[in-house]
């Protein structure tokens, strides 16, 4: 009997182990902070950012960057409906509005038009969310973004590896966040990471980040401004440090399972996958499937096929305006019309091929069988 095939498990091999080993037995004191050091220093010049903040997670790098830009009650900020709910919280913890736009039926991510469409007195920012590791628009983001003086912020909790144009997701807005979250492609458990070019940023979201004490200030407990507690610990630094090492081969296997899926599925008609625009690379963190709505494929029936088959699969995002704590907008009818129809497929670093025909097997029999049955 063939075992339960996982959607996610986290790569972690002897490497990643000794540092997390030494950091425990020696990350004390003077050295508190060693592994923290190293992973910004070295996630910055792999991203090709001058700077980089690690942090307990990405929804604090997000929180910290829109409080650095004075981001409050009367603001707006506008972001794909399509997002999990980690995007929108800090703009609500903040006081300000989320304006939900339409998704590209392409991407997935946020469509550009749309977004300019809402632009207000009020916006203060756009946040680009890289879905499923998809690029956002990425040229026309920022040329909106030059043309009404609005930031653009890039979320790419799942972008790790992709590339738009030979510069990497998440350095190209005015700052970028990421998630190290166990299923993402580099991982510390928990963690994220907050990105930017922009020295005064940097240095506000620095203070923010250490209960508002600024860096090189000699007096001990000394906060100038009412400050977060959103560090990483050394340990997850330590783990990340040696993930980081390995990066290549990580992202490179990401890629390689979703190639896998779109050779076994490239003859059936009606189901898209991960687009990879030219001049573009996918880092594959997710491979999805999304089904043409003449199919009359549901996600209910993909997920019980699955289920069937005794593989994990994961619903595609449900649009934030459909939760309960927002008002419904159904306007946005790609972010609300895709789900129904989608699976997110799994995709961890030591699927054998095996797996792989499992699994694109289960979905040709779920789009073969409604063919029949037409």
């Amino acid at each position: 009997m063939s075992s339960r095939i996982f959607y996610t498990k986290p790569s972690i091999t002897g490497l990643e182990q000794g540092y997390a080993a030494d950091a425990v037995a020696n990350g004390w004191g003077a050295r508190c902070y060693e592994y923290i050091v190293r992973f910004e220093r070295d996630y910055a010049a792999w991203l090709g950012s001058e700077h980089a903040i690690a942090t307990s997670s990405c929804t604090g790098a997000l929180h910290m960057g829109l409080a650095a830009l004075g981001i409050g009650v009367g603001d707006e900020v506008i972001l794909a409906d399509t997002n999990w709910i980690a995007t929108v919280a800090p703009i609500r913890h903040l006081g300000a509005t989320p304006v939900f736009v339409d998704v590209s039926p392409d991407s997935w991510c946020i469509d550009v038009a749309d977004a300019e469409r809402h632009i207000t007195p009020r916006t203060r920012a756009i946040i680009a969310t890289h879905i499923y590791g998809n690029l956002c628009d990425m040229d026309a983001l920022l040329d909106l973004g030059r043309r009404t003086g609005v930031p653009i912020i890039e979320d790419a909790a799942e972008a790790i590896g992709t590339q738009w144009q030979g510069r990497r997701a998440g350095s190209m807005g005015l700052f970028g966040t990421f998630s190290f979250h166990g299923t993402k492609t580099l991982t510390t458990g928990e963690g994220g990471m907050f990105v930017t070019s922009d020295p005064v940023l940097f240095r506000t979201v620095q203070t923010l980040s250490n209960h508002g004490r600024v860096a090189g200030d000699t007096r001990q407990f000394w906060p100038e401004v009412l400050g977060f507690k959103y560090k990483m610990s050394n340990v997850q630094a330590a783990i990340g440090c040696g993930q980081l090492e390995r990066i290549d081969e990580l992202v490179a296997r990401k890629r390689a399972i979703l190639a896998g899926y779109r050779q076994r599925l490239s003859g059936l008609k009606g189901v898209r996958l991960n687009p990879e625009p030219v001049g573009t690379v996918n880092g594959a963190w997710m491979p999805t499937a999304v089904c043409d709505a003449a199919l009359g494929i549901t996600r209910e029936q993909l997920l019980a096929a699955f289920e069937a088959a005794d593989i994990d699969a994961r619903v595609f995002f449900h649009p934030l305006s459909s939760l309960p704590m927002f008002e419904d907008q159904p306007s946005n009818v790609n972010a609300w019309h895709i789900p129904t129809r989608a699976i997110n497929l799994p995709s961890y670093h030591d699927m054998e091929e095996a797996d792989i025909d499992r699994v694109a097997n289960t979905l040709i029999q779920v789009v073969r069988g409604t063919e029949e049955g037409l």
